[in-house]
C-alpha cells in the first residue's frame, strides 16, 4: 500500500468521520466531499474506473457535482471486487442476498470505523433521540452464525455500544426461538427494562403468526420500540405494513409510532429511518442520514426532479472504500421530508435482508 493511498484515505476518512460528528453537510459541502470521495475511488478502484472512463470521465474531468458521479447497478457488486485496496486487505466484507436464481455479491471495506461510527450516529437519533439505553432483542441472523451479514453486524455493534449488555438473539439456523424471547421479555419485564426487538418483516410475521396461532401477547415493558428492517420483496406471503405494525403494536401493547423501519442495503455503509414527523402516518418517509443523499433517476439514469418517481440512486460518502453512487431497483420519491419507497421495479432480482427469515414462515 502506497504512502500517497495512505495519506489520501486517511484525510478523506476524516473529513468523512467529522461530517458524522457534526451530523450536518449542507448542499454544496455534500457535493464537494462526495465528489472528493469519488476522485478518490476514481484513482484507486480499478473496476469502478474503468467503469467511468467507459463512460467518458478522464482524471482531467471528474464530477462536481453527486448528478454527474456515475452509478453502479447494485448488482456489479456480484461481478467485481469493487474496492479501493486488494479484497484479502479489507477488513470487513458482507454478502449481499442471492436467490436460487442468482449469486450473492460481496461488499468489502477496508476499516470498520467509518462504518460503525455511520451506523451508530444514525441509531442514535432515530432510535435513541431520548437517550434511552435499551436492552436489544435481534430477530436477525446472529453473526457467530452469519459473520457476513450486514445486518448482524450492524445490531451486534449496536448492542454492544449502546445496550445493558444482556443482548439476546433468537434466529438459530433459521429457526425462530419464541419461547427464549418471551421468556427474555418477562425478565425484562421483572428489571424494568425498555428492550428494542431488530427484526425483518418476514420474522416479525412469523412471531406474530405465533403469538396469536396460541393466543398470546407479548407486551413489551415501558419505553421499549421495535426496529422493522426489510420488506417482503415479492416473496411467499405478503401483508401490508399497516396490517404488520397494528398486529405487532396489539402484540407488544406499545404505540404504532414506537415501531421504526430502517431502509438500507449490504452494499451502503449508511441508512434510512422513518423520519419523526411521519411515524404516525401510514405514508411514512424515510429520512437519511446527512452524509447520504437519495437521487431518483429515469431509465436512462439522468436525475428528475423532486416530486417525481423514478429508480433510486444512493449516494453515500461512508463509503469510501468500495462506490460512492450506487443505483437500485427501488422506485421512489424525493420530498422535503425524505424519501418515500414506492416497490421495486417489475422484474427486478429479488433480493434484501428479509429473505433470510423466510423459511421461518413455512415451519
Amino acid at each position: 500500500m502506497s504512502n500517497e493511498y495512505r495519506a489520501q484515505a486517511d484525510a478523506l476518512d476524516a473529513r468523512i468521520r467529522t461530517a458524522i460528528a457534526a451530523y450536518a453537510l449542507d448542499d454544496d459541502a455534500f457535493d464537494a466531499l462526495a465528489c472528493a470521495v469519488f476522485a478518490h475511488q476514481f484513482r484507486w478502484n480499478a473496476p469502478y474506473a474503468a467503469y467511468a472512463r467507459s463512460l467518458g470521465i478522464t482524471a482531467h474531468s471528474l464530477p462536481r457535482t453527486i448528478a454527474a458521479i456515475p452509478a453502479v447497478p447494485a448488482a456489479a457488486f456480484k461481478d467485481a471486487a469493487l474496492c479501493t485496496v486488494a479484497p484479502e486487505r479489507a477488513a470487513l466484507w458482507f454478502e449481499t442476498s442471492g436467490t436460487t436464481q442468482a449469486r450473492s455479491g460481496r461488499h468489502y471495506l477496508e476499516t470498520p470505523a467509518l462504518y460503525e461510527a455511520a451506523l451508530l450516529a444514525g441509531f442514535d437519533r432515530a432510535m435513541l433521540a431520548d437517550g434511552a439505553q435499551l436492552r436489544y432483542f435481534m430477530l436477525v441472523p446472529d453473526p457467530r452464525e452469519r459473520p457476513h451479514s450486514s445486518l448482524g453486524y450492524m445490531m451486534a455493534t449496536v448492542a454492544r455500544e449502546r445496550g445493558d449488555g444482556r443482548d439476546g438473539w433468537y434466529l438459530r439456523d433459521d429457526a425462530l426461538d419464541v419461547a427464549g424471547l418471551c421468556s427474555d421479555v418477562e425478565r425484562a419485564h421483572a428489571g424494568n427494562a425498555a428492550v428494542c426487538i431488530a427484526t425483518t418483516a418476514f420474522a416479525l410475521l412469523a412471531l406474530l403468526d405465533e403469538l396469536e396461532a396460541s393466543g398470546r401477547k407479548l407486551p413489551l415493558p415501558a419505553g421499549s420500540r421495535v426496529m422493522e428492517t426489510g420488506g417482503f420483496k415479492g416473496r411467499t406471503r405478503v401483508v401490508g405494513r399497516d396490517e404488520l405494525y397494528a398486529r405487532a403494536a396489539a402484540a407488544f401493547a406499545i404505540d404504532e409510532s414506537a415501531i421504526v423501519a430502517e431502509y438500507g442495503m449490504t452494499e451502503l455503509s449508511s441508512q434510512y429511518y422513518d423520519s419523526p414527523g411521519s411515524r404516525w402516518s401510514s405514508r411514512r418517509i424515510k429520512q437519511p442520514v446527512p452524509w447520504l443523499r437519495p437521487l431518483v433517476v429515469d431509465v436512462m439514469g439522468k436525475p428528475l426532479p423532486d416530486g417525481i418517481v423514478g429508480a433510486i440512486r444512493h449516494i453515500d460518502c461512508a463509503n469510501r472504500s468500495s462506490v460512492v453512487a450506487i443505483d437500485t431497483e427501488d422506485l421512489g420519491v424525493v420530498t422535503p421530508e425524505g424519501l418515500l419507497l414506492l416497490g421495486r421495479e417489475e422484474g427486478a432480482a429479488l433480493r434484501g435482508c428479509s429473505l433470510d427469515a423466510e423459511d421461518l414462515l413455512r415451519r
